[in-house]
């Protein structure tokens, strides 16, 4: 793992060392300070210098079809989940289709970019950002929380991520076909709200909702007054109630 005092950006750093061929399968950077984090969806990710988990993992998904991408993110979001919970406990979940949650509130994200060659999937660029140790956040963001905020302890940042790279690896050996299915249901027993009446958004209705499922393509299945459904990311918001 490289450790970068500051950084724009660990995905953009990433990308450029995929770019000019620094980087072999599992190289990883850890930012100190990032200046212009990136979020899903165009979102900025803000963070306090120090504070914070801040990485970026460049793996070659060879033993993935570019059919199951949805599979590398389902792996890593688990992974995240796993770790997270060994220090906040069992009321860590995914929200779909990869937020780190606590409860009902955002603990961390995780943003994967593609380097594609032709048909051939080069390189996943994985952020994964956490809150560790930040207690003070933008009034703009609806529900974060940190670690410190959950535990009242202050973490080691660089020790907390080397550990994550153990979840990580043993979630990566579910990724080939044997394994799709198991790594399915774990991430859905791991999903926020899974078969839980709860409030959505689509274009500006607000409506009472189910997840019934998640295909393996990453589309959810939302029921919505008896009928199912089929969502990509971005086409559906979650209301949080407070």
């Amino acid at each position: 793992m490289y450790i970068l005092d500051t950084v724009d950006s660990t995905n953009n750093y990433a990308m450029e060392q995929v770019n000019i061929g620094h980087v072999t399968h599992g190289t990883a950077w850890f930012a100190m300070d990032q200046t212009a984090g990136k979020g899903q969806r165009g979102k900025q990710w803000l963070s306090p210098p120090g504070e914070n988990i801040i990485l970026t993992i460049a793996l070659q998904p060879g033993m993935l079809p570019l059919s199951r991408q949805f599979m590398l993110s389902a792996a890593i979001a688990l992974s995240t989940a796993d770790w997270f919970s060994r220090y906040a406990g069992d009321e860590t979940a995914i929200k779909w289709s990869n937020d780190l949650y606590w409860r009902d509130r955002k603990a961390g994200g995780i943003l994967i970019e593609n380097v594609l060659r032709g048909n051939t999937w080069q390189y996943a660029i994985i952020g994964i950002g956490v809150n560790l140790n930040q207690t003070t956040f933008s009034p703009h963001l609806p529900n974060p929380v940190s670690l410190k905020q959950i535990t009242g302890k202050t973490w080691d940042p660089i020790e907390l991520t080397r550990s994550l790279f153990t979840c990580i690896e043993e979630r990566l050996k579910q990724l080939h076909p044997a394994q799709y299915d198991a790594l399915m249901d774990d991430y859905k027993r791991k999903l926020f709200r899974f078969g839980q009446p709860a409030t959505y958004r689509i274009n500006g209705e607000y409506f009472e909702g189910i997840i019934q499922d998640v295909l393996p393509d990453g589309k959810l299945c939302l029921e919505k007054d008896g009928e199912i459904l089929q969502l990509n990311f971005g086409e559906v918001e979650f209301v949080l109630v407070k």
